[in-house]
C-alpha cells in the first residue's frame, strides 16, 4: 500500500435475488479496472449486516489518474453492465496518508 495513494469506496445496494450475477458481472468487467496502469488493484466485499450492501474497494497511484478513468468509454461500459443490479449506492474518496504494514514473521 502506498503512502499518498488514491482510494475510492463504493457502497452498492444489490437488488433481491440478484447478488449471484453482480458478483458473476463484477469479476467480468473487472480487468476493466484493473488493467488501467494507474490502478493498484480492487476489492469486492460484501456486507455481514446485510446481504444486499456490497463495497468496491479500489487503489489508485493518485486522483487524476483516477478521475482520467472515470471519464473513460472504459469506465462507463464497466458502470452500464452493473447498473441493471443496483438498487443505490454512494461513493466516498481518500487519500493515504499514513500505512502501517504487518511485520514478517523471521523464520529461523
Amino acid at each position: 500500500m502506498a503512502t499518498g495513494s488514491f482510494r475510492v469506496l463504493l457502497r452498492a445496494e444489490i437488488k433481491p435475488g440478484m447478488a449471484e450475477d453482480f458478483e458473476r458481472t463484477w469479476l467480468d468487467v473487472g480487468t476493466g479496472v484493473t488493467g488501467h496502469p494507474a490502478n493498484l488493484g480492487q476489492w469486492l466485499m460484501r456486507s455481514d449486516e446485510d446481504e444486499h450492501v456490497y463495497y468496491i474497494l479500489s487503489e489508485w497511484v493518485d486522483e487524476p489518474s483516477f478521475r482520467e478513468f472515470e471519464q473513460s468509454d472504459q469506465h462507463l461500459e464497466h458502470r452500464t453492465r452493473l447498473h441493471p443490479y443496483r438498487s443505490g449506492g454512494a461513493m466516498w474518496t481518500m487519500t493515504v496518508v499514513h500505512a502501517l504494514d504487518k511485520p514478517r514473521a523471521v523464520t529461523g
